[in-house]
């Protein structure tokens, strides 16, 4: 599975290598050039400006102005396949297990009330994000985060989603390119969204048309009457031009504040929207077949407007703003042209035309980042697949199902078959419950946002999913671990009364009290569960509580087992029928050196 990364990355090593000479040569060439030019030049002032030297010294410029650009696309290239190694090494590291070491882990989603997002370790420290995350931009990350936490995609979207992210999981290549486009964007987790709110305003900077009309033609004015005066010498007029240069520069003073809060985040913005234009030409010149790709590539390029030419456009505007970075020439031309309201008045004009259609050409593009990290799990994972939605409710159906986020040569997987069941798991320690219910939840979070699962085949129904697994004590609010999951098992009774189309995952129910407690308050839960007709699993190591499939129906057991070899425990991790027959902790606490 890893020889595609290694032979992409051998393959741009040997060409970053060519391109590394090649662009050390140019350097000595333009140092030549350089050297060169410096001697012509001061032959040429020496020797009182000859047609001949001029011309030479003419010709050489030129020459190293051609290798200074020539280099610049040297320099392109070598960042770009640079890039593109740094992301082929990463798909390398999702693959040997090396991926928790990835920075980003989707911190400002992690919410400890999320019905299942802590649980399933969708985000965080070793999460799913972290594992799958190849977006680069506020909106990417938030659309990444969306689709795993907040999904709400129906039958047909979900195809249309696995139709998407098949066809980018075929072309590996590209979704490398397209991540490196993207990466040059930046991200900025406070600036975007700021950014785009200022974009959508499309309220005119000065609406009095009397008013505008002089703010653009006064420098006009000025300056070819200043211009006429010099060339002329009229000296009669320096007083004319000095007078409308200083009203200019009270103008620019008086309207200093509402140019900047009406260039506001444009101003400030830490990068320039040029890789933007670069991500938007290439996907807009892409053959695409899947529906939702071409709906983003229409999103991006209407009839009415180009969304490439659009940030083309503004990142003109932020080119002529990026004059204050020198403050002489800022003032300059602010005294002689009024560039502040200039400025103002473009950003104004393109308001007027791209504002109501700005909003939704980053959307598509962070939709474009999400669904190109979905399919990531095909490159990864060697047991994958795209899994089959059923109309049956409440059903997931797998062969070989396994956790995508284990390592592909410890994994191990497991036959599973839900039609409307509550599944009581028991087992000893260590055995694999815990695991087993994060391998069912995680894959059904990855299957309702239309990605491959980690499956040889899986059949499912879209379910709500509701988890109690990792729950822990709040001494800020005096709550005990035992009320903590009263609260959260509270939560899961009331949804599930509401939506009966609804599994729930909930491991070593009351662990925080007493066995006697535990007991009766694990049978009312499940009881309650199974009146209310929701799915779920449950694990536990009161065996008592397995008697409730004698009961009821829809409640089976079932169970992970260990064995002994040469005094040694060894786990296999498969899940069997029936209730568990084992024990261990009386060996683990012997291996430990507590008896």
């Amino acid at each position: 599975m890893d020889s595609r990364f290694i032979q992409f990355i051998k393959e741009h090593e040997a060409s970053l290598k060519k391109q590394t000479a090649v662009f050390n040569f140019v350097g000595y060439v333009k140092l030549v050039l350089f050297l060169i030019l410096i001697v012509s030049g001061y032959s040429t002032l020496t020797k009182g400006f000859p047609p001949v030297l001029i011309g030479t010294s003419l010709g050489i410029f030129i020459v190293f102005l051609g290798f200074w650009m020539y280099q610049d696309r040297l320099h392109e290239k070598i960042d770009y396949l640079s890039g593109v190694i740094a992301i082929n090494n990463r798909h390398l590291d999702r693959i040997s297990g090396k991926w928790d070491g990835f920075s980003d882990i989707g911190e400002e989603f992690i919410d400890p009330e999320h019905p299942y997002g802590c649980d399933l370790d969708i985000v965080g420290k070793k999460s799913l994000f972290q594992f799958l995350n190849r977006t680069h931009t506020w909106y990417g990350r938030h659309a990444f985060a969306k689709d795993l936490l907040h999904p709400s995609n129906t039958k047909e979207e979900i195809q249309k989603r696995q139709e998407t992210i098949l066809e980018l999981s075929k072309d590996i290549e590209f979704t490398n390119q397209m991540e490196y486009y993207f990466s040059k964007i930046g991200l900025d987790n406070t600036s975007t969204p700021d950014l785009v709110n200022n974009l959508k305003d499309s309220k005119p900077f000065i609406p009095n048309n009397l008013l505008k009309f002089a703010l653009i033609y006064a420098p006009v004015m000025t300056v070819l009457l200043i211009a006429f005066m010099l060339i002329f010498k009229a000296k009669n007029l320096y007083l004319t031009g000095a007078t409308l240069a200083f009203l200019q520069a009270l103008l620019w003073a008086l309207g200093f504040p509402k140019t900047q809060m009406y260039l506001g985040t444009i101003s400030n913005t830490s990068y320039k929207l040029a890789p933007y234009g670069t991500v938007i030409e290439t996907l807009k010149d892409k053959k695409f077949h899947s529906e939702k790709l071409i709906e983003i590539q229409t999103q991006l390029s209407t009839s009415e407007y180009s969304a490439a030419q659009a940030i083309k456009d503004l990142d003109r505007i932020l080119s002529k703003l990026s004059v204050r970075n020198n403050l002489i020439i800022y003032f300059i031309l602010n005294v002689f042209l009024l560039w502040d309201y200039q400025c103002a008045f473009m950003l104004e004009a393109w308001k007027a035309k791209y504002a109501h259609l700005s909003e939704k050409w980053f959307l598509a593009l962070g939709e474009f980042e999400s669904l190109m990290s979905f399919s990531t799990l095909e490159s990864v994972c060697n047991n994958f697949c795209m899994p089959a939605i059923t109309d049956k409710n409440k059903t997931i159906e797998a062969r070989d199902l396994g956790h995508p986020l284990l390592p592909n040569e410890t994994r191990v997987n497991n036959d599973f078959s839900l039609h409307n069941n509550i599944f009581i798991i028991s087992g000893s320690n260590m055995s694999g419950k815990t695991t087993f219910l994060r391998t069912v939840g995680i894959n059904l979070v990855l299957a309702q946002a239309g990605s491959f699962v980690c499956a040889k085949e899986m059949t499912f129904s879209p379910l709500t999913i509701m988890t109690s697994m990792r729950i822990v004590d709040d001494l800020n609010e005096g709550i005990s671990t035992f009320y903590a999951e009263l609260k959260r098992i509270k939560t899961i009774i009331e949804t599930a009364k509401n939506n009966s189309n609804m599994i729930f995952l909930i491991d070593e129910i009351f662990r925080g009290t007493n066995s006697v407690d535990r007991l009766i308050g694990a049978k009312t839960v499940v009881s309650k569960l199974n009146e209310l007709n929701v799915a779920g699993l449950i694990t536990t190591h009161d065996l008592e509580l397995c008697n409730l499939a004698n009961i009821y129906p829809r409640i089976d057991n079932y169970n992970f087992s260990e064995y002994y070899r040469d005094n040694t425990i060894y786990f296999d991790y498969k899940i069997k029928p029936g209730k568990s027959n084992t024990t261990n902790a009386k060996y683990l606490m012997k291996m430990i050196g507590i008896i």
